[in-house]
Formats: C-alpha cells, structure tokens, sequence
C-alpha cells in the first residue's frame, strides 16, 4: 500500500524557497477532511529574514519612484487577474465558494488596482511627500516649516488571520509597497497554501523587486523579537491575540509599530420607521442574512447583533431564517448549486459551537440547528459528511437584550443574535456595548433617525454604512471594506486603520516636521517655496531677465523648480469691470454700485472681479505659440486677498513649484505657483495654476 505524503507549504525567504526539515502540522480540506498540505517554520532564520528585508528589499525598493511602485501594483493586478481561476480552484479547498471568492481574490486584487491609481494620481512622483503647508516662523519669511513623509526605514510583517488568505495580504502589501517598505507575510496556517500559491503568482510576474516580499509558512513564528522602532506589523486576527501581542516588550517598550484589526461585535440597527412592508426592511434581512453566510460568517465585520424595535425581535428573526432557507444551500464549493461553505476547519466548527452554546446557556434561545446537516458533495450527491466543517446558519435571540454575553462573547461563524430596544438613545446605548467595532449598518428612511443613530453610535465604530431604499442595491455593503475608505475600529476592534485610499499609504510613512529656509526646504523637498531662488525671464523692473526663454518654452527635459516668468503691469479701469459685469452677468454690487460697495467693510468702492483678475493673469504669464505646455487643468488653492479699484494696476509672478512627470504618459504636471500683485507690491491673489506638460518637445519649435 503506497502512502501519499502531503506537500509542506513552502516559505520564500531571502529570494528562495525554503522548507523546514520536520514535517510540520497537518492541513485538511475543509469540506472532505481529506489531508492536503503540512506547514512548518522550524529552524527558519527569523533573524535573518527580517535583516534581509531591511537591506536588500529597502535598496531596492528606494531605488524606484512612488509612481513606479504604483505602476507595479497595477502591472501586478493584470497579471493576478489573469490567473485567478486558479486561485479560486485553490481557495475552493478553505470552504470558500464563487461568492467567498470574489471578495477574497477579486477583492485584494482590486485594492492593487486602487493603491495604484490612487498613488499615481494623487501623489507626487517622488520619495519625499509634503503632507502640510509651509508655516511662516519668522516676520521676514526666511525661516519656515512643514511636514513631509517618508517611508519608515525598517520592514513590514503582516500577521494574517485565515478567512481572507489573499485579501488580508494584499490590502497591507500594496500599500506598503508603493510607500517603499518591503513586507514578510505571515498568513495563518489553516489557510497560508492559498496565500503562498498568490505570492508564487506574484514572484512569477517578474515585476518585484528583490526583498519586496518575503513569505512565512508557518506558527509561532517570534518576529516580534527580531523587530525595533524602525519595523511595523500589521495584525488581523482575534481581540485576544492582539492584546498578548501588543504586551511584548519590543511593543510596548521598543516602539515597533503595531496596528491591529481585530474581531469585534459589529450590529445593524433596524430604525423604527422600516416596517415589514418598507423596502428598507427587505434590505436589511437581505444584509443580514448576506453577512453570517459569506465566508460561513468568518468575517471580523459580520453582522453579530441585530439592533430592532422590541416589538420586531421575533418577526426579524423569522425572516432572516425564512430567507436563509430560501437562498443558502450547504455543500462543497466545487459542488454545483453550493451557496455556502464549510468552517475552516473542524477546530473552528468545535469553537463556534461552543460559544453558541454559551451565549444560549446566557438566556438566549436558539432557532436552527447544530447537528451535522446534510450537504452537497463535491459528486452531486447529498449527505452528512463526517469529516467536513459544515455548520448551519443559526439565529439567536434574547428576551433581555442587555445580556452581558450578547455584547461580549463572538460566535465567528454563520451566527447572529437578535436583541430589541424601546427607543433611539437605547439603540444607541446597544450598539456601544459592543466596546468598539468595526462597523455598523443602520437601516432607515428617515433622515433624522439616521442623523441620530450615526451621530451617536459613529464614536464607537471605523464605518458605518446608512442603508435605505436609495442605495440597497448600489451598497457594496455592510461587510465589504473598499480600498478608498479606512478599515479598521476602535476598542475590541483593534484601534487601528488600515486602507483609506492614499491614508494607507501613508500609514508606512514617518512624519517628520522640517524647519529651515525657503532655498533649503525647496531642495530637500523638492517643492518650490516663496522666497526660494527663482530663475525668472519676463519683465526686468520686477526681477525677470529679459532675453530669458519663458518657462512655458520647457518641456519637462529642460524645466526646473524655480524656474519663473514675471509680468509687466496691466491698469484695471472702471470701463473693463463694468464690461465683465455686462458680459458675465456677474453684476454683485461690489463691482457695479459705488455707493453699495464703498459701504462694504471690504472694499474702498467699485472693485474688480476676482475672476477677471485671474483672467488678465492667464493672459499676462501665458506663452501662446503651440509648445511643451499641452492643456491647463485647473486651479488650486485660490485666494484673493487685496480688493483692486478701478485706476489700480496688477502684474503676475509665475514659478515652477512641482513637476511631477508621469510614468505611463509621454507628459507630466507641473503646478505653478501664481501671486498677482499690485502696483504697490501687496499681494492680490494666490493660487496655484495646474498644466499638463511634455515630456519632450521638438528642438527649435
């Protein structure tokens, strides 16, 4: 009789794999029992895996540009894109089904395509980051301060949880990735074969760098002792892990930086307004039952308690079971026509029974089931499988809905409890014994039950999503972190956020106050500021040098920070204000009656309009001949701040502040950094002017 010896999960550590020499911890196919895989991480070199991380992948990773980074995550997402069948096929043997699949793969793929996109367009092509503006701390300007970012000089590991292998990785790699920090994975072992087959996908795209990512098959891995102040982890798992993790001393004394996103009691609220006859209320037991069903409930953002009007606790919970039994069907994932899936593993279904049992032994009371059901089999047939971890969805409620082991004790599994409240502030009061959430979905149509609702529960939870007729079928969901809004939650939550667009990025940075000159600031920073050099051509009586090629002239080859155009004067007379009244239709007295505006606190009397002034300005700095600069985008950071009268004169300063080049596109953005003045040198306006600007442009033209 031959045998056959399940592969060991291989780790790649240090740009190779590796395998420990015992044959490590069994894994079992969630819906067969059958033994698939074996983990270990005995004899790994922890020490030298961190070490590695730190040199090669922080070099390596430096050497490229934040957009080039980004421009990998998308590079990485085709490619991820293109196999993710097989990741499924892979993921099918964790119970996760089609529906488990999309938010798991196709969900950690799309937070690359949107760190990628995020990162490129609303980040600087660089490796220094302006993160506030410049603060004047002397009367003469010359010594100044800000906030800039920079990536942290030490390694990310990432300590995942088992329910989402691909999602809960991606969505801290590739943030971090695109902020220039190189990342270990240690993804729990119940689940790490599917998230080693991804990390292989991504090794073999060929896009990474060396050192970017490292991988840990394993448990019991110490990296907290092998980590400093330089290093940050990023934890997703139970409260009570998190809270043993934050004790280390490395933690608590050494400053690693330590984020964690934990399991926590998340609700949805039921306003008094969303009758059964409500669309609202069709939303809400749709939501209800989507949520402790996905992933077989393992999620740390399912719904585990059902906030309704008292009088509604036993009609809610009915009509949750009734549409659990008219849409969820147990089985294999890789059996046809399975809605739902097996538990992780049987140790898994062991713990969830047993906290059912405890929250019903606490005065809850119990509707469904926890005997073994019968379940579609990966041939088609039915039956009770010994050796899978299914479970059916069960619905728990309690007559006294302030039952201290509602609000305490998770069952993470397809379990939720039902509780009533008698009014808004007890709705309210509920939803926070919950000591820090996730998040929470409040379910109404009235805009002041709602106001109330979130205004008062939003201190206790990272989200909160507002459900009503409107946006029920357009809602990514109760339980569907999106990549441009933070997740995370306060408390039992975990107190940290992770994602939030380009807030995840930057969750990898250092911020770092800067004091210096102007001249000094521009070049550590790369980012013009007001009293640095400039090299201005326009009008020589205000500083230009005339014979000087105009900016405008550069392409992005040729154009440098500091480079300027300065004006001449233009006189604003009375006729061309009310003529840009007449033409514009814009006629506020300020710029039509004498005697109205001259009674403004504001203004001397008739002014010109702010927009005829930034008008005039395009047409005093503006190069028109066809050359490098391609379009005008728009205007940031607009400000009027001297009213000019009729008889006044204004000219423009026009400085290159920040090029940012584009790595997919044969252009770049350039903002320029635009101050009116008048003809007694106040400041008029500022703003900053934003163009698109080639890369190169024929000599000569």
């Amino acid at each position: 009789m031959t045998t056959t010896v399940a592969p060991i999960v291989q780790s790649y550590v240090q740009d190779a794999w590796w395998a420990p020499e015992d044959s490590g911890k069994a894994v079992l196919d969630a819906s067969t029992g059958e033994e698939i895989a074996r983990v270990s991480a005995e004899g790994l070199d922890v020490a030298g895996v961190i070490e590695y991380a730190r040199s090669v992948g922080h070099q390596s990773l430096g050497e490229m540009s934040l957009h080039e980074r980004a421009l990998v995550c998308k590079q990485l997402a085709q490619y991820l894109n293109d196999r993710r069948e097989e990741l499924y096929e892979i993921s099918y043997r964790t119970g996760a089904t089609k529906r488990d699949n999309l938010i798991d793969v196709d969900g950690g793929i799309g937070v690359l395509f949107t760190m990628s996109s995020k990162g490129r367009r609303e980040l600087p092509n660089a490796n220094v980051i302006v993160d506030s503006p410049p603060a004047v701390l002397s009367r003469d300007g010359s010594f100044i301060g800000e906030h800039i970012l920079t990536r942290i000089p030490g390694v990310v590991v990432q300590i995942n949880a088992f329910n989402f292998p691909i999602w809960g990785m991606l969505e801290k790699f590739a943030p971090a990735f695109v902020a220039g920090v190189p990342t270990i994975v240690k993804p729990a072992p119940q689940t790490g074969y599917v998230a080693q087959a991804c990390v292989r996908m991504m090794l073999e795209s060929g896009l990474l760098p060396k050192g970017a990512i490292q991988l840990v098959s394993g448990d019991n891995v110490d990296f907290l002792a092998h980590l400093d102040y330089r290093d940050a982890v990023a934890f997703t798992g139970s409260a009570a892990t998190a809270h043993s993790l934050r004790s280390h001393p490395n933690v608590r004394e050494g400053g690693i930086r330590f984020v964690a996103e934990a399991d926590s009691l998340n609700c949805a609220i039921l306003g008094p307004d969303a009758t059964a006859d409500t669309p609202e209320f069709a939303a809400f037991i749709t939501s209800i039952m989507v949520e402790i069903t996905a992933k077989a409930g393992q999620k740390c953002t399912a719904i585990r308690r059902v906030i309704v009007p008292q009088e509604r606790v036993a009609e809610v919970a009915a009509a949750v079971r009734e549409k659990i039994e008219a849409k969820i069907v147990l089985g294999d994932p890789r059996a046809p026509g399975a809605t739902m899936g097996a538990l992780v593993s049987l140790e898994q279904l062991s713990a969830v029974k047993e906290a059912v049992g405890a929250l019903c032994a606490a005065g809850g009371q119990l509707h469904g089931t926890l005997e073994a059901p019968e379940v579609l089999t990966a041939d088609g047939s039915t039956s009770v499988v010994a050796n899978g971890a299914f479970m059916s969805p069960v619905v728990i409620t309690f007559d006294d809905a302030h039952a201290a082991a509602v609000h305490e004790l998770e069952a993470f599994g397809p379990v939720t409890s039902v509780i009533g409240y008698s009014d808004l502030d007890e709705a309210v009061a509920l939803a926070a014994r919950g000591a820090g959430s996730l998040v929470a979905t409040v379910c109404t149509n009235d805009p002041d039950v709602a106001r109330r609702l979130v205004t008062g529960i939003a201190g206790h939870h990272g989200r909160v999503l507002t459900l009503n007729r409107e946006d029920a079928k357009t809602s990514t969901g109760h339980g569907s972190p999106v990549p441009v809004l933070i997740h995370g939650g306060p408390g039992r939550a975990g107190g940290g956020e992770e994602l939030g667009g380009v807030l995840a990025i930057k969750h990898f940075m250092q911020r770092t106050a800067i004091q210096g000159s102007p001249q000094m600031l521009t070049a550590i920073t790369g980012v013009w500021h007001k009293g640095a050099a400039m090299r201005a051509s326009g009008a020589a009586q205000f500083g230009g040098q005339e014979g000087s090629e105009h900016p405008f002239r550069k392409s992005l080859v040729d154009l440098r920070v500091g480079d300027a155009f300065v004006s001449d004067l233009r006189e604003v007379r009375l006729e061309d204000i009310t003529a840009f009244a007449n033409e514009t239709g814009d006629q506020f007295y300020a710029h039509t009656d004498e005697q109205a505006a001259a009674a403004n606190p504001f203004f001397p009397g008739i002014v010109a309009h702010g927009y005829l002034l930034v008008s005039w300005a395009a047409g005093l700095f503006v190069s028109a001949a066809p050359g490098p600069v391609l379009a005008n985008y728009g205007l940031d950071n607009l400000r009027f701040i001297t009213p000019v009268a009729a008889g006044d004169s204004i000219r423009v300063e026009l400085v290159a502040k920040r090029i940012t080049p584009r790595v997919t596109d044969e252009y770049g953005e350039v903002a320029w950094d635009t101050t009116l003045y008048n003809q007694r040198d106040e400041i008029v306006a500022t703003y900053d002017v934003l163009t698109l600007v080639a890369k190169e442009w024929p000599a000569g033209q």
